[in-house]
């Protein structure tokens, strides 16, 4: 029976049911795009931070995280790899060899990052072919050449690669001084300026044979599937791994700083959430205090022909509701619609704005179950909340005196 007085007295004032509706539909509205596109975003932001860069999990010789090593390397990086391959989930790996060094092109020097690459499996992990803006990629074996950083060709005065040749010098893991000159076929650009300023890519053949470290690596980066899944693959990795002596860590771990803030800004998205439950609670209680008011003498005869106190109560309780299970429904469909334009088309910025080092002009939205279930509990929560003082109201109203009420 209170269902149906309910369902009769919102049918009954189309107008105020549709100003307290419209209130709860734009709150679930904003705040279902306010998620999906901040969620979109740092998925984009970490997904470019971790390809680009340094992969997903990373696996190193044991304290090399703590205080990175020349001389701590990972032997049979290949069968490692192999093992890491079998672990589901994992969609690629390569290993790679670092080492600071010299870098001169005709009379131009320069401190470089001297990057061994296994050419084939970094393309399959993170793209790197993508990243050469000039010139070409590695051709196939260990053939003497050389991309070097965007920001390193300018400090180095390379502008054209053809016919040019940079010689380093660094140290070998001998002791004896690496020396040799390479082909320069490339430039590559990471999106990271400090990296770029810096990096001189090798094939891995040719940095082994430098740096005299052959059939060895500093890391191998591990690509998965689904970033969500990082934390169990990292577990299956270390357990089908069972070396003591290798660190296996996620990218949360590799990157701290980059992931504090990270998590400091969505700490700043639970702010505005509450603004948004602010504005959606305003609303619904201006409009349910108001109809209570208005129906001050109804209320007044229910109780005069015996209707208690707590019936009234949830009658007031149960129209609310009844509204916001109907916004939340038109909520959803709006919600879903502009979160799914937005994750096709974006939002361009006339300027780019650059985050972890890597700059980034267009965010994408995201569709998820988080843009549904938190605005439904917000908008849900908010409106409950705010209807409980009319609705005490409604049920403390004196017949008497609400009879006489015009």
């Amino acid at each position: 029976m209170t269902l149906k007085i309910a369902f009769r007295n919102i049918l009954r004032q189309k107008r105020r049911t549709i100003l307290t509706a419209l209130a709860m539909v734009v709150g679930f509205t904003l705040s279902s795009v306010f998620i999906g596109w901040g969620d979109g975003a740092y998925s984009g932001v970490i997904e470019m931070f971790t390809r680009n860069r340094m992969g997903h999990i990373q696996v190193h010789r044991e304290g090399y995280l703590d205080k990175p090593s020349f001389y701590k390397t990972i032997d049979d990086y290949e069968l490692i790899g192999k093992t890491i391959q079998n672990v589901k989930g994992v969609e690629a790996w390569t290993p790679r060899l670092y080492s600071a060094g010299l870098g001169s092109v005709g009379e131009k020097s320069s401190a470089v990052r001297i990057i061994g690459i296994d050419v084939e499996r970094e393309i399959a992990a993170t793209r790197f072919n993508k990243k050469i803006i000039a010139g070409r990629s590695f051709s196939k074996g260990s053939v003497r050449e050389a991309i070097i950083g965007k920001g390193l060709a300018k400090i180095l005065k390379v502008s054209d690669v053809v016919g040019q040749e940079i010689v380093l010098l660094s140290q070998g893991a001998d002791g004896s001084i690496a020396n040799d000159s390479y082909a320069l076929i490339g430039i590559a650009e990471s999106g990271n300026d400090a990296t770029d300023r810096m990096a001189c890519y090798l094939n891995i053949q040719d940095a082994q044979e430098l740096l005299v470290l052959e059939g060895r690596a500093h890391e191998i980066v591990v690509i998965v599937s689904k970033i969500g899944r990082v934390g169990k693959i990292t577990k299956a990795i270390e357990m089908n791994l069972g070396d003591p002596t290798l660190d296996v860590a996620p990218w949360q771990e590799v990157a701290k700083s980059f992931y504090r803030a990270m998590q400091a800004d969505r700490r700043g998205d639970f702010i505005s959430r509450i603004i948004i439950m602010l504005i959606v609670a305003v609303g619904v209680l201006n409009t349910v205090l108001m109809s209570v008011l208005e129906r001050t003498r109804e209320y007044g005869m229910l109780k005069a022909i015996g209707t208690k106190p707590r019936q009234i109560f949830w009658l007031v309780i149960c129209e609310v509701n009844i509204i916001s299970l109907f916004s939340i429904a038109v909520g959803a469909l709006l919600g879903v619609l502009i979160n799914y334009l937005l994750s096709i088309y974006g939002v361009t910025f006339s300027q780019g704005f650059t985050y972890g080092g890597i700059e980034f002009k267009t965010m994408y939205a995201e569709v998820n179950a988080r843009c549904l279930y938190i605005p439904a509990i917000t908008v849900t929560l908010s409106a409950t909340v705010v209807a409980l003082f009319p609705a005490l109201k409604a049920a403390r109203i004196m017949p008497a005196k609400a009879m006489r009420t015009h």
